[in-house]
């Protein structure tokens, strides 16, 4: 992963943001009311974007990282960068769910940029958000 201070980084990072922000305007939330929108920037600069789309069975629900992933992956896409989180909270960033943590920990270690409206972030990796995370290394024999 290059360096997130140089100044290409941070233009990559705003770039997600705001995609991310965009990406929230097709939320599909009759219940919770809670728009949220996801940008996944996969390894050669493409950008998937998703959002929330809620269900009234409501573990039928899927979120906005979700289906911004599984969009990348339906197009053949499987090594990511980063992505990013946004919702309409104004005074704390999105998370992403315990869900999506390990659904993005598939594809690994990702940087993770959970946004405030105003386009200010945190960023932290899934490692820090879902430590000790299963993944395909479990599945592996032992030789």
């Amino acid at each position: 992963m290059a360096d997130l201070k140089t100044a290409e980084a941070k233009d990559w990072i705003k770039s997600l943001i705001e995609e991310s922000q965009k990406a929230k305007e097709f939320s599909y939330c009759p219940y919770s009311q809670l728009r949220v929108g996801s940008a996944l920037l996969t390894e050669d600069e493409k950008i998937f974007t998703g959002c929330n789309i809620e269900n009234a069975c409501f573990y039928l629900g899927l979120c906005a990282e979700r289906t911004a992933i599984n969009k990348a992956v339906s197009d053949g896409y499987t090594k990511f960068k980063a992505i990013a989180v946004s919702s309409d909270l104004e005074e704390q960033v999105i998370p992403p769910c315990g869900a999506c943590r390990q659904v993005i920990r598939e594809f690994g270690d990702i940087p993770v940029f959970m946004t405030r409206m105003d386009g200010s972030y945190t960023r932290m990796t899934v490692e820090e958000l879902l430590p000790l995370s299963w993944n395909a290394e479990y599945l592996k024999k032992n030789e």
